[in-house]
This record gives structure tokens, sequence and C-alpha cells, in this order.
């Protein structure tokens, strides 16, 4: 153990500790704007810089350790000075039309320049004159980079995807997409990530908002919307209501009151998507000697992007089930569009998820299968949802629950931890074992592959069927561990789950930020809560599907599920394969 005197205090911390987390193991706030504990600890944006006794510099106080007798300033003259010079710089290269940026609000850089009363113009701006590219799901605006390189580092350590690096050199230097690309032109899964680690506004989703809202004022338009299970984990986040009060149903209000017609819940399709997925597997694992090991789950894109991207030769490995997104589009724009004796042209589906890779999902020219139009017509992230919440002057605090419109709002507990990672492969086990037995296993029986361990493995015996080697994984970075593992034989399973997003679709990319701050953990806490609690925990009793399967669908696996619910992914290739 080390102890020094920081402020005045005593403070003992081990030794190795930075200055920068032993001030805040004391709950001294030193500010930064480029520090990641474990991830960014470079010392870019020299915000976090302190006065030391002895020492002739300033230094950054989040790569420098602690030394015994060590005595440190974090608010002397000089450092706010210095920091108020080294805010100026970055204010001189940033787009300061902070009224035109979604992180007005809710940006590190801002509030710093608040707090340090750098009100007016400081020095002569040397804004780049690159135009920006709206083209993909994310978005990076060059002029509000501040180059504190988080986007780099968490795109290279989290999820090894190698999409962003530094181009140029001394007052040029910037970050761009490697290898001289641009985004499109890249392998990037679209995860969003950066999007969600990014202090400021350099990088956000494709906005999508005046879209919906020109469908909502569009007469001739029958206004469907989705709303996924990660989202009522945090859309109420921004209002600061308590998880328990923060219910789906009060979403659903906001929703009703922003004008569309029916509001639905993605959960129906997560059980759907279990019928369907749950039943291929089984006709895999009992047919072994037809297909190739193992199979992997198709719900999250960013997953699908990597897989063909990074590893093609096992595309065929995928289920071809489409994502409960895609599923619910397909049927709302026929079975729906049915029972509603409308034209499904005339039906427009909007999808409100956690993710910015959706939005790519969406566009993709196999999934337009019910009647030629995109099965989903938009998708907004849990961020676009606020916003548009916030300019219509929707106050979830004072709102009363609304259910879900039928009849494809009923969802389980089955389908609500789908937004967990180790959800979905609960869930199909969960179904998988009645589908052999005829009978419901305990609904904690695979409790195993919950947890927020980035890679899990278990054994389960169904009886008739064997034993099942699974595998559940989130984060790309632990995926292409994963992948390398089986590639090399040093891992063999049966079915694995993949997310992309760390923690799964609750921490996805187009969740509310808090800068710092990961938030995996407890929004995957609300929704194994919420299955907890729910009267039906198995996706094979949703009486909603069953309907669906009764009047329409016949079966599982039939002639119109294939049609509906089921896709080629080789039918589209990545742009390093065109």
């Amino acid at each position: 153990m080390v102890t020094l005197t920081i402020d005045g205090r005593t403070v003992t911390v081990p030794e190795g500790t930075t200055i920068l987390e032993a001030a805040r193991s004391v709950h001294l706030d030193i500010p930064s704007l480029c520090y990641l504990k474990d991830i960014n600890e470079i010392g870019a944006c020299r915000i976090c810089i302190v006065e030391v006794e002895g020492y002739e510099r300033l230094v950054p106080s989040c790569d420098n350790a602690v030394a015994e007798g060590m005595v440190v300033y974090t608010n002397s003259p000089r450092v706010r000075e210095a920091r108020r010079v080294n805010l100026r710089l970055l204010l001189s290269q940033h787009d300061t039309k902070c009224t035109q940026c979604t992180r007005s609000g809710n940006c590190r850089l801002q509030e710093l320049c608040n707090d340090y009363n750098l009100l007016g113009d400081h020095y002569a701006k040397d804004l780049r004159p690159v135009p920006d590219d709206f083209s993909t799901p994310v978005i990076r605006l060059e002029n509000r980079c501040i180059k504190c390189m988080r986007c780099i580092q968490v795109c290279d350590k989290i999820q090894s995807m190698n999409i962003w690096d530094v181009i140029g050199s001394g007052s040029r230097a910037t970050v761009g997409v490697a290898r001289h690309r641009s985004l499109a032109e890249s392998d990037c899964t679209f995860c969003g990530q950066c999007i969600t680690h990014c202090p400021v506004g350099g990088l956000q989703e494709h906005d999508d908002t005046g879209k919906v809202f020109d469908a909502l004022a569009d007469p001739n338009k029958i206004t469907v919307v989705q709303v996924a299970p990660a989202v009522r984990a945090a859309w109420a986040e921004y209002y600061h209501l308590d998880p328990k009060f923060a219910t789906a149903q009060r979403m659903v209000t906001g929703l009703k009151h922003m004008g569309f017609d029916y509001v639905f819940d993605t959960n129906f399709a997560a059980d759907l998507t279990i019928m369907e997925e749950g039943s291929e597997f089984l006709q895999r694992f009992t047919h072994r000697e037809r297909y190739t090991w193992p199979m992997f789950t198709s719900c999250c894109p960013g997953w699908v992007r990597f897989v063909k991207g990074q590893f093609p030769q096992y595309t065929q490995n995928l289920s071809t089930a489409k994502s409960p997104q895609q599923m619910f589009g397909a049927v709302a724009k026929s079975y729906f569009a049915q029972k509603l004796g409308v034209d499904p042209h005339n039906i427009f589906v909007a999808s409100i998820m956690p993710c910015t890779a959706k939005k790519s999902e969406a566009k993709l020219p196999t999934m337009r299968d019910a009647c030629g139009d995109p099965d989903v017509d938009v998708v907004l992230t849990t961020r676009e949802m606020v916003r548009m919440f916030r300019g219509e002057q929707v106050n979830p605090a004072v709102m009363a629950e609304t259910p879900f419109d039928s009849p494809l709002g009923t969802g389980t507990g089955a389908a609500v931890i789908f937004g967990a990672t180790g959800g979905v492969m609960d869930a199909a086990l969960r179904s998988a074992y009645y589908l052999v037995t005829g009978s419901n296993p305990d609904p904690d029986a695979f409790h195993s592959v919950r947890g927020m361990d980035g890679w899990k493995e278990a054994v389960f015996t169904i009886p008739g069927a064997g034993d099942v080697r699974v595998a559940v994984v989130s984060g790309l970075g632990n995926t292409r561990r994963l992948m390398e593992a089986l590639e090399s034989g040093r891992a063999s399973y049966d079915f694995v789950e993949v997310m992309a997003c760390p923690g799964g679709c609750a921490a996805g990319g187009g969740q509310p930020i808090h800068d710092g701050v990961e938030m995996a953990e407890s929004r995957g806490g609300v929704l194994w809560n919420l299955d907890a609690d729910a009267t039906i925990r198995f996706s094979h009793e949703n009486p909603d599907v069953q309907a669906l399967y009764a009047s329409y669908l016949e079966r599982p696996l039939g002639e119109k599920s294939h049609h509906l619910l089921h896709t080629q992914h080789d039918a589209w290739k990545m742009p390093n394969q065109q």
C-alpha cells in the first residue's frame, strides 16, 4: 500500500494505482475527457492534469502512478489555468453549434466548458473542410471529434474490429476509418459501441426520426411500432425514473400520445423466434450428419455482419431464423394486414431498438418477404425515441399505463430476457426441452448461461435428445476468441449464442449514454427480474403465438413460416466480399 496526500487529504491505495483512481477512491473528482478505465489511459486530452510537489511540470493523473509521500493538488491556480488553456485548444477545432448536436445536455466537453466559464470565443477556429457522410447507421462528424481516441481503443480492445485509426500527423492528426476507406467500405459491424463511449457528439446514429414523423402525419398510413425487450430497461433513464415505475406500459402511453395507431411488443416476435430457432436446432441436432457445427443464433445483426466479414466459412452455421425485429415486420405486413383487411403496402412498421446495427439489417435486400416492401420501414434507437418524446412534451412521470395492442403484443418471460446476454440461449433451451419431452423444465434450470462473463460454457441434458453443449458470448473481442478456438479445435459446441455488444442488447449502441458508466449489468438485471415475475415463462405457451400458428403459419418450419420468418444469410455480401 502507498500513502499520499491529495488536496490535503491522506489517501492510502495499492501500489500501481493511478493518481486519478486514488483521488476517486476518496470521492475527489478530477475532470477528464479521454479516460476509460483499463481501456483508454493515454492522457490524450490533458484535462486530468494535476500538480505534484517536486515535479517541474503538471502531469496527467490518468497515467501516472502514486508514490509514497506524494503530495498532489488537483485544483491549484496553475492547474485550473492549464485546464482552461487545454479546453480552449479543443474548442478551436470543435464545431460548437451545440443546438444542432444530439449530445447537447449530455456532453462532457460542454459540461467542462461551462464549469470553467469558457463562455466566449477564445482562439481562432481551425475546423477541417471535410464533408460528413450520412450513408451508414453510424455517423462520424469530423469537426465534433476531440481526438480522445476512445473510439479507437473500444473498437480495438473490446470489439477487436480495428475500424478506427489515427490519420495524419501533428496538428492535422485526426481519427478516421483505417486503411483510407469510408465507413461504408469497411467491415464495420455497426455495433455502435464507439458511439456510446464517445464523450461528445463526434459519433452518433443516423437520425431517422423525420421519417417517422412524416408517416405519423400521413392519413393514408397505418402506423405500427414495435418495442424491443432491452428498450424497456433503459428508456426512462433520461427522466431519472425508478425502473419499477418506468414500465413498458407507460412507454406505450407515450407512443400512443405521439400518434401511433398500434403499439406492439417485440417480445411477441422473440417468442416466435424461439419457436422457429428452437425447432431448427432440434432438427439439426437430431440429424447431425447433415449439418456443420455449432449452430449459431442469428438475432444480432452486428454478429451476423461480424461472422460474414471475419469468419465467412461459418456463415452456413447461422440459424436461418430472422431476428425478432424482422419476424415482426413480416408478420405485421402479412398476418396482421389480413386481420385488418388492409393493403400491406399501407402499413408503416417502425422499430424501437437498443441497437444501431438494426438500421442496417432492416435495409437488407433479403428482408422483403411479406409484400415486397421492406418488412421494417424504419428503425429508431432508444435515444431517438426519447428525443421524439421530448419534442412531443411527453412526460412519463405523469402518464398512466396502457397495455400493448393485440394480437402482436403478448410476450413471455422467456422473450423479455432476449435483451440480456444468455437470454436467448436460456429461452431456447426452455422450449427445446419441451419440444423433445412434452413437459416444461424448471424455468431457472439453465441459469448457468446467465451472468456478465464474456464467454460462458455449459452442458445440459435433455431427456430423449442427449447432452447439449452450449456457449454464450458477448462482445466481439470475446466472440473472436471463441471463433478462433472453434477453428483450432480447442472448443466444440452444439449451440452458441452471440451478441455483439458486451453484456448484450441492454448495453446496445442505441441505448442512453452515461459517460464512463457501463449499464449492461443493471439493465440486464431489470430484464431477468421481469422474467422471474412473469405469469408465463415459456415461449411455446404464448397464446398469441399459438393463435398465429393455428390460424396462419400452421407449424414451425412449415412452408409459410419458412417464407416469412427465415432468410438466406449468403444472399448478400459484406464490403470486403464484393
